[in-house]
């Protein structure tokens, strides 16, 4: 079933769970993405970008789409860190049901101008949009980029007010990649925001290597949607190691044995932000 991010985070929100956004890039991690979501009966997030797409975002889409039509749970394809106004627009004519228009280095004035219009162009395909606010940067300059962009909460009432947004993704203390020190997320912002904005579902980017224990208590307390990526790539690669890999193996072996290891790792998510029977 084909739906949009605003249609999934809505009930998150309201439920009290979060739902998994895991990147996918190839027939392989979208067939183990919906595997791992029908096998427990929850909605699910996939994240598309056109850089990853190995044979041409058109074909992907219409692929990923067709899958998603199909699939006996809510699935959403949505546009992740959609940095320039030609990529969104491409993405929701190739048919993705969400968007998201990353503006989080500019200021916040043009940040707002920019996303308010491409809420708009979204909202008249019958797409939704998320966008961010504060900044989540590198694990690998964690140190740095930890405390430089935090969301600040009255900052956040005003922006979904003039953008219109569906969801916002907010900066708590997360890092995308793979950590250079121990990640520490401030749930003090979380609340502020969470009070500040209470009918505006919540997104957590950077959720990998996170913790469990972070990522289960953000997803109770406000978080709607949670992007993986670094923690299936990695299971997935394990799974080859694992496996006993040899050098006479041939492709589809491998490709099997590493989304039994993507999706595996999913399906922890899943189970971990209480997912389990939410698909309506």
């Amino acid at each position: 079933m084909y739906v949009t991010m605003a249609e999934i985070t809505k009930r998150a929100m309201e439920g009290g769970y979060g739902v998994t956004a895991p990147n996918v890039y190839d027939e392989f991690s979208v067939t183990a993405a919906i595997s791992a979501a029908e096998e427990l009966n929850a909605p699910v997030i996939l994240d598309v970008t056109p850089g990853m797409a190995p044979n041409g975002f058109h074909q992907f889409m219409k692929m990923t789409i067709e899958k998603a039509r199909d699939a006996k749970v809510p699935v959403c394809t949505n546009l992740d860190h959609g940095a320039t106004f030609e990529v969104c627009v491409q993405a929701l004519r190739e048919g993705c049901s969400s968007i998201m228009a990353d503006r989080s280095v500019l200021s916040l004035e043009e940040n707002i101008a920019q996303v308010a219009e491409l809420a708009k162009i979204a909202h008249i395909c019958g797409a939704s949009i998320e966008a961010e606010l504060g900044h989540v940067g590198q694990g690998m300059t964690y140190a740095a980029d930890r405390d430089a962009g935090l969301t600040n909460p009255a900052e956040a009432k005003v922006f979904v007010e003039k953008t219109g947004v569906d969801c916002l993704a907010i900066a708590m203390g997360t890092a995308h990649g793979v950590y250079k020190g121990t990640p520490h997320l401030d749930f003090d912002v979380l609340a502020a925001v969470r009070k500040a904005i209470p009918e505006t579902p919540l997104v957590l980017h950077g959720g990998s290597g996170t913790g469990d224990e972070n990522l289960a208590r953000a997803t109770r307390e406000g978080i709607a949607k949670v992007n993986i990526f670094t923690d299936l790539s990695l299971a997935a690669v394990a799974a080859i190691r694992e496996n006993g890999f040899t050098t006479n193996m041939g492709v589809l072996p491998v490709m099997n044995i590493m989304m039994k290891g993507y999706k595996d790792k999913l399906v922890h998510y899943m189970k971990l932000f209480n997912m389990e029977g939410k698909a309506w």
